[in-house]
C-alpha cells in the first residue's frame, strides 16, 4: 500500500516558465536558440544543480561557450526570478495529501541561486516532510545514486512510494529503482492518476 508520495518540484508543484520569459525579453528567435543553448545543451545549467558552480561561475562559463552572445545570456538571467511562478495548487495539493496521512516528500534537480532568486514559488515547502535537493548532494535525475540517497535519508521502502515527474527519463530511473510513478503532463492529469493509484492502493 501507498503511504508515501514524492514530488518533483519543476513543472510539477511550481512552473518553471523559462521560454515565454525568454522570449518576452529578447525577441528575436536566433538570440533566444542560442542562449538556451548556452545555458542548458552546453550543461553549465547541469552545474547549477548539481552545486558544482554558483551563479557566476554558470555566467562565466555560459559566456564562454558563447561569447557573441555574452550580454544576452547575463540579461536573460536577471529575468531568471520571473520565469518561477507559484502554483495556486501546490499547497492545498500537499496539504491535502498529508492530511491524509501520506508522507510527501521532494526530490528535484534545483540549484541554490534559483531558490534564492524565486522563494516565494517554494511556499509548499514547510509543509513537507523534507526532501532531496541536487544541489545539496552533488547528484541530479536521472542517476540512480540521488534515488537511492532519498531512500536512504528517510529509510524508505520503494515499493510504499510513488513519485511524479514531469520528465521521462527521470521516472524511467525511478521505476528501475522500483519506484511506482506517474508521468505529470499537466496537473488534473496527474492528481486523477495519483488518486486512481491512492483509491486502488489505500494507504499504507
Amino acid at each position: 500500500m501507498i503511504n508515501t508520495v514524492i514530488f518533483d518540484i519543476g513543472n510539477v508543484l511550481m512552473k518553471f516558465d523559462f521560454f515565454p520569459v525568454l522570449h518576452r525579453v529578447l525577441q528575436d528567435q536566433k538570440l533566444e536558440e542560442a542562449v538556451t543553448e548556452a545555458y542548458f545543451a552546453s550543461g553549465h545549467w547541469n552545474r547549477l544543480d548539481l552545486g558544482t558552480a554558483d551563479e557566476e561561475e554558470f555566467l562565466r562559463a555560459a559566456s564562454e561557450y558563447a561569447p557573441a552572445i555574452e550580454k544576452e545570456i547575463r540579461l536573460m538571467f536577471e529575468h531568471v526570478p520571473e520565469t518561477l511562478v507559484q502554483e495556486e495548487f501546490a499547497v492545498p495539493w500537499v496539504r491535502g495529501l498529508k492530511e491524509r496521512g501520506y508522507r510527501v516528500l521532494f526530490l528535484s534537480n534545483y540549484s541554490k541561486p534559483i531558490m534564492r532568486m524565486g522563494p516565494d514559488a517554494l511556499a509548499f515547502l514547510p509543509l513537507m516532510d523534507g526532501g532531496v535537493f541536487s544541489c545539496d548532494v552533488h547528484l541530479c535525475k536521472p542517476d540512480p545514486a540521488i534515488y537511492e540517497t532519498l531512500r536512504e535519508k528517510y529509510d524508505l521502502d520503494f515499493s510504499t512510494c510513488v513519485f511524479l515527474d514531469d520528465t521521462v527519463p527521470n521516472l524511467e530511473a525511478a521505476n528501475k529503482q522500483g519506484l511506482r510513478t506517474i508521468h505529470v503532463q499537466n496537473h488534473e492529469q496527474a492528481v486523477r492518476d495519483l488518486e486512481q493509484l491512492l483509491g486502488e492502493e489505500g494507504i499504507g
